[in-house]
């Protein structure tokens, strides 16, 4: 059943809608690649890491290395699942708040792996960097679900007045 209602969808997208769709399945295929492959990675440098005794997550080098890798597979998570939602034609195009939460993740990412002897520059930098990411994710969050914002008014007000 569902083949009948992809073919009939497929008949009524226009060439570049067909194009996307095609794009979409291949970069779906591609990153689903890199998925396996890095937690296979991961999977085999815990493994190693745990029988030579090594795996300390005291250890700042452990775990920078171990939780890098999986933000890695995170990020490659939520970039795959943003396709997927191209794919089952949920939104026509990657939507922006999904781009903002990955490069969020990202920076989150760096800095778990970040190295203790970087520059303050460099960490104020990316700090800032976050800051504006998370801003412009919550502002677009507000825009996009005022049932939320008003809850979340309502709270904010409700502890005004309890303090």
């Amino acid at each position: 059943m569902k083949l009948d209602e992809y073919r009939l969808q497929w008949r009524v997208l226009t060439f570049y809608e067909r194009f996307e769709q095609i794009i979409a399945h291949i970069l779906s295929v591609v990153i689903s690649v890199i998925i396996v492959v890095s937690l296979w990675q991961l999977i085999r440098a815990v493994i190693a890491l745990t029988l030579s005794g090594a795996l300390d997550p005291l250890d700042h080098a452990i775990f920078q290395a171990v939780f890098g890798m999986v933000m890695t597979l995170l990020i490659a998570m939520e970039f795959k699942h943003s396709i997927t939602r191209v794919m089952l034609r949920r939104d026509h195009i990657v939507q922006v708040k999904t781009v903002l939460l990955v490069a969020m993740l990202a920076i989150a990412r760096k800095f778990i792996i970040l190295d203790p002897a970087t520059d303050p520059g460099r960490i104020a930098a990316l700090a800032a960097a976050l800051i504006a990411l998370g801003s412009v994710y919550w502002l677009m969050r507000q825009r996009d679900d005022p049932v939320d914002a008003a809850i979340a008014e309502r709270a904010a007000r409700d502890r005004e007045k309890r303090d």
